[in-house]
């Protein structure tokens, strides 16, 4: 039986994960819960179901209501930042799924590796932020990082049991988000309803609103530069609507492998929480026959700016991915609440790029600094860009 240890256990792939869990009781346990703290009800019922030996809530002011609704034994309870990476560290877990989202996850994540726990990784922003700490970490500790998003896990199936010097390019494949086909001049309107509205997969509201603006595919080509020790040119998008292949890999002789699938994300998330082994899936399966067409399109990058961002990010290197990956979660969050329209979101962070100096990534500590430094300065803009309608640069 696989101990398990759950950063992030309300959100998305944190539910789908207890929910396989339930499904496979004999082969995983949950040692370890984390959470932000907002769904109080959800985190004690959860709890109630797994009986987790320890629970942490990044909002400390959560912990009161949650430890009163706690039945008896209740798990050992850690509060604050700092407590969510006293769990990733100290509880015995043979894996850690880390699914926090965005920059909260860093920490946690890095706990995870350097006390030489496997970790089964959704959140990308980690390797974004810093890919070269986190992957030499790994390496030094001799711990797998086994990715769990659709598309990293695909390319990590198709290659197995091949020479990864023999890659010619890694494709990604997006879905297009749900304003692919809409002309650059309606982008303007967009709202916050018709942004959350994906066409083919249902994740939680930051990661969605990126999928519409292509970001959350800048973010994966960052991820599978460090993920699977590759080239940046070698990593490429390409737009499939139907999102039934989950990603490919070409080889220098020309083979191009695919790995296809129905959009569960349960599927990756079986794959590495028992890597090496696969378990029968106990859901939908693909259907080819009722799919019809498989179609792949170029993305755009006039409409789209924010995958030109990330790649700008990753070839200035440094610290720049981390304000990218900063500047967007703040514009983001920004966008949710009202206070900017949707074409902002890539004017912040490129404005952000221009604006915060890209120091060298030599420690965890800078990362989580320029992180910091980012968030500051982007929120400052948030006011002039609400009342002019443009915080400054326009993408072109």
């Amino acid at each position: 039986m696989k101990r398990l240890t759950v950063l992030g256990v309300t959100g998305s792939v944190g539910r789908r994960t207890l929910e396989l869990v339930e499904h496979f009781p004999e082969e995983f346990r949950v040692e370890g819960m984390a959470a932000r703290g907002s769904n109080p009800e959800l985190i004690v019922e959860l709890c109630r179901r797994h009986r987790p030996r320890a629970l942490a809530l990044s909002d400390a002011a959560a912990m009161d209501a949650v430890a009163r609704a706690l039945p008896t034994p209740r798990p050992e309870l850690l509060a604050g930042p700092a407590g969510l990476v006293t769990l990733a560290r100290e509880v015995e877990a043979d894996v850690v799924l880390s699914a926090i989202v965005g920059g909260a996850g860093l920490l946690p994540t890095m706990a995870a590796i350097q006390s030489g726990k496997s970790v089964a990784l959704a959140n990308k922003e980690t390797l974004v932020m810093a890919g070269s700490l986190m992957t030499a970490a790994a390496r030094e500790r001799g711990v797998a990082l086994l990715p769990v998003d659709s598309e990293h896990s695909a390319v990590f199936q198709c290659l197995e049991g091949h020479n990864r010097s023999e890659i010619r390019r890694i494709l990604l494949t997006a879905s297009g988000g749900p304003f692919r086909t809409m002309k650059a001049a309606d982008l303007a309107r967009v709202t916050v309803a018709e942004a959350l509205n994906h066409p083919t997969w249902r994740m939680g509201a930051k990661i969605t609103v990126d999928s519409a603006t292509l970001m959350n595919k800048g973010l994966e080509v960052i991820e599978a530069r460090w993920l699977f020790d590759v080239r940046p040119e070698q990593v490429q998008v390409v737009v499939h609507p139907q999102s039934v292949v989950h990603s490919l890999v070409e080889y220098v002789d020309g083979s191009v492998i695919a790995q296809l699938g129905v959009a569960d994300m349960g599927i990756p998330i079986l794959y590495a929480l028992n890597h090496p082994d696969r378990l029968p899936w106990p859901d939908e399966r693909l259907d080819l026959t009722k799919v019809g067409a498989l179609t792949f399109e170029a993305p755009d990058p006039v409409r789209f700016p924010c995958l030109r961002l990330a790649r700008e990010a990753l070839s200035a290197g440094g610290c720049a991915p981390a304000i990218l990956n900063a500047a967007n979660e703040v514009a983001v969050a920004a966008f949710l609440e009202g206070h900017v329209r949707f074409i902002q979101i890539a004017d912040l962070i490129a404005r952000a790029l221009d604006r915060v100096s890209p120091r060298p990534l030599d420690s965890i500590e800078t990362c989580v600094d320029v992180d910091t430094e980012t968030r500051r300065l982007v929120e400052s803009w948030l006011p002039a860009a609400a009342a002019a309608g443009s915080p400054g640069r326009a993408v072109r």
